[in-house]
């Protein structure tokens, strides 16, 4: 299962046997934040997260960057996966990673303060069926359903960092309300190890 928090992808479905095509890849893909405004809303950490989410806007609003690296990341999916790093003169403002799986993707985004880590967004889809389940599929197999990324479960998940720590967690799916969150040590540490591997790409 892909899920949010280690390797974000969770090394997700090792078991697959349907592996994605470099078309399928490019046809299905979650989109990425751009010119979007943070909707966490927490009067008790209202000061600190100001500079985190001004920050974030400033960033996912930029379209003229100095370079774009993109490189593949292997093994932390059956299907792999694809990491693109974003730069102004030489520094590393944000990174976006992708994970695919048979059943699901997952798009995590990394916002960097002062060359650290300031906000994680996490993008999960679960698919209602495989990405190559198509009509004939559904009819061979005696469905009612075939692929549908419209009917994919989504949960998105907002981490706050503040000096290296996270401070707050803010998850939302399709059909629940906000769930917000001291978040637990081990996932922190899991998630900044996971940027670290990505960084390694960089290099």
């Amino acid at each position: 299962m892909i899920s949010v928090g280690s390797a974000y992808a969770q090394k997700s479905n090792a078991q697959s046997s349907v592996f994605f095509t470099t078309k399928a890849k490019d046809t299905v893909r979650i989109n990425e934040t751009f010119n979007e405004k943070d909707p966490t809303d927490s009067k008790n950490l209202q000061n600190r997260l100001k500079p985190i989410q001004a920050n974030f806007k400033r960033i996912n609003s930029m379209t003229n960057w100095t370079s774009v690296q993109k490189k593949n990341i292997e093994g932390e999916s059956a299907e792999g996966g694809e990491a693109t790093f974003y730069y102004t003169d030489k520094r590393l403002e944000k990174v976006i990673a992708r994970h695919y799986g048979e059943m699901g993707q997952v798009l995590i985004e990394y916002y960097l303060l002062n060359g650290e880590l300031s906000f994680v967004f996490g993008k999960e889809y679960r698919y209602n069926r495989p990405l190559f389940y198509d009509a004939k599929a559904m009819k061979e197999n005696n469905d009612t359903e075939a692929f549908d990324l419209k009917k994919s479960k989504i949960t998105m998940t907002r981490n706050y960092f503040e000096k290296g720590n996270i401070i707050l967690i803010n998850t939302t799916t399709r059909h629940e309300t906000n769930i917000s969150a001291d978040y637990p040590a081990e996932q922190e540490k899991s998630i900044t190890e996971d940027f670290k591997r990505l960084l390694k790409l960089a290099d």
